[in-house]
């Protein structure tokens, strides 16, 4: 418990301009970390929300105010912006390389062509909070403020069958790499294993709501976060273990890189970190430019060989990982 009390004060100092810049001058702050390649200022009102195409060509972006933006990769330039929401954009998910599909607090479901031109769109009766697609495009999960967990087939988005409930918010969801298992995790502290027919099983407690959900690529474990640390269900046994990462706040977002040897993650609250992680020690491996607010979402293309991060600073990062890197931070 001292433990968590220390880093919670000391990721609120490190907020503190005056205070960081005395730490630097004593060599006690932040290991190296590797700028990005290319930072778009005032891309939203507030990062939201991204995707990554299956190409690996484009980038799809959206904030608090409903707008989604479409990116080339990996240098950033702009090609479309419209206007696809009430509110915030809760979610994005490539269908194709030319369609795309939004999720709004609002409780719109709408897939969308590249240019902005609605395809088809199902208005769902509680606001969405989470939204995962399957790894074929053929089925997507979504997560609620009245704590329901939704099945959506596609591409036709046909009405959202309701698996079950959690008795607060949903606060993330993902699809297993074999299709046929769902997880969810919501502010009751719950995070549940669903079966398509709707049966499920209640995960060991990680003590701190999982405020983001992850699969392994190998389908043996699901991985989660929270304040400071990340959780690591074995799905053969139920077991937990957590894992502590230097991470100084809530840990909003992660996700597997391609062939599963690390996480990027990224943090706020107290903190707006972007590391990648081991998976089985929860160990800095390279530390990245840091946010100036909160962090919000991060995102790795499929091909590997891009990351790409936005926050509550309205900015959206970009690094391209082909290129030469710092040596990992010790």
């Amino acid at each position: 418990m001292q433990k968590r009390v220390l880093r919670y004060l000391r990721g609120w100092i490190s907020l503190r301009p005056l205070l960081v810049s005395l730490l630097l001058l004593n060599g006690c702050a932040f290991n190296t970390y590797r700028a990005a390649d290319t930072v778009i200022a005032d891309a939203h009102g507030g990062g939201s929300a991204l995707a990554i195409s299956p190409d690996s060509g484009q980038l799809a972006s959206a904030g608090w105010g409903g707008d989604i933006r479409v990116w080339r990769l990996p240098d950033g330039a702009a090609q479309t912006l419209w206007q696809a929401h009430h509110g915030e954009v809760v979610a994005l998910s490539f269908l194709s390389d030319r369609r795309l599909l939004s999720a709004g607090f609002d409780g719109n479901l709408v897939e969308w062509s590249l240019r902005g031109r609605k395809i088809r769109s199902f208005q769902a009766d509680s606001g969405v909070t989470a939204l995962d697609v399957d790894t074929t495009g053929k089925q997507a999960v979504t997560g609620h403020r009245d704590g329901s967990v939704r099945l959506w087939r596609l591409p036709e988005l046909s009405a959202g069958e309701i698996l079950g409930s959690h008795e607060g918010a949903v606060r993330a969801v993902a699809i297993a790499p074999s299709g046929d298992l769902l997880a969810s995790s919501a502010r009751d502290g719950k995070v549940r294993l669903w079966r398509l027919d709707g049966a499920f099983t209640t995960l060991p407690d990680p003590g701190s709501d999982a405020r983001t959900l992850q699969f392994a690529p190998d389908g043996r474990h699901l991985y989660g976060a929270g304040w400071f640390d990340l959780f690591r269900w074995n799905l053969a046994q139920r077991s937990l273990v957590t894992l502590d990462t230097d991470h100084h706040g809530i840990i909003n977002s992660i996700l597997f890189d391609p062939s599963g040897s690390y996480l990027a993650s990224i943090s706020r609250q107290t903190d707006s970190s972007v590391l990648s992680l081991d998976p089985a020690t929860g160990k800095t491996i390279q530390r990245f430019q840091r946010h100036s607010l909160c962090g919000g979402v991060v995102v790795i293309s499929p091909d590997g060989r891009t990351m790409v991060t936005t926050s509550d600073d309205a900015s959206v990062m970009i690094w391209n990982l082909a290129k030469e890197s710092l040596p990992p931070s010790q």
